[in-house]
């Protein structure tokens, strides 16, 4: 039997434009000069085809990009609109990590099945959390927004690789956090991996330097060659905060912020 194929958007939601190079790598800022300016775009991903819609990550919400000054482009069900996708209807969602910019709008989705690994939520309910440089990550309302899931019987809590449906499958990598998980993808181009925070530039992972917001560096530099393995090409591998998306791949009815994985690279 085939495995199915699926479309896969990025939907770009807002910037850290103020960002430099060397606040993206943990050692050197491998792309030149360590000043010079090396923005950030924030995204959340849609997999679908007739049969089958799946959000990955929420990205935030409006008041969280305000007092962390971030630009907002675009609320993220006004995109999930264009693509004539109702969140109050998707069936399954996935999240990455809980970090505040990958799980800001659980509200919007009250009928999806959440898939998250298990050490994510221990993590992130867990005694390390009273550590300010652990918690700024993550906001405490996003964290609680996974538990009315859990309660009503809807929050997959996975342990371990998984598949979603077939063609969609789940990796746990950690690095990250601990709990960070990647998605791989069959489309009409290969096997794609959105490897969100596990990888947040290209330059990060092709230059095997990390960014520097992480929780274990030996499984991030791990998680590298996982991703390298899953995905069917370096081209197949999605980081997770790269403006250059929006470059490298066509838009989706010409949309500035709803990117076409699926398509070659332009």
């Amino acid at each position: 039997m085939s495995v199915p194929v699926y479309e896969v958007f990025a939907i770009r939601v807002g910037a850290n434009a103020q960002r430099t190079a060397r606040e993206n790598f943990l050692y050197d800022a491998c792309c030149g000069d360590p000043n010079a300016s090396m923005p950030l775009d924030y995204y959340f991903w849609v997999i679908r085809n007739e049969q089958q819609v799946i959000v990955v990550d929420t990205c935030f919400q409006p008041a969280t990009a305000d007092r962390r000054n971030r630009q907002m482009y675009r609320l993220p069900e006004e995109s999930l609109r264009q693509l004539d996708i109702d969140p109050a209807q998707v069936e399954n969602l996935i999240l990455t990590h809980l970090h505040w910019d990958h799980a800001g709008n659980l509200g919007l989705f009250p009928k999806a099945t959440v898939h998250l690994q298990e050490a994510e939520l221990r993590f992130c309910t867990g005694p390390k959390m009273a550590h300010r440089t652990v918690n700024k990550t993550y906001e405490v309302e996003d964290v609680m927004s996974a538990l009315p899931p859990l309660f009503e019987g809807r929050l997959r809590l996975h342990t371990g690789a998984v598949e979603v449906i077939p063609g969609v499958t789940l990796h746990p990598v950690g690095g990250h956090t601990p709990g960070s998980q990647v998605v791989r993808v069959n489309t009409e181009r290969g096997w794609i991996v959105l490897a969100s925070d596990a990888a947040h530039l290209w330059a990060n992972i092709r230059q095997r330097s990390p960014f520097p917001i992480l929780d274990d560096l030996a499984q991030t530099l791990e998680a590298f060659i996982e991703i390298d393995r899953l995905a069917d090409s370096e081209d197949h591998v999605i980081p997770g905060h790269d403006p250059l998306i929006a470059e490298r791949f066509p838009h989706w009815n010409d949309d500035p912020h709803i990117i076409c994985l699926h398509a070659n690279p332009l």
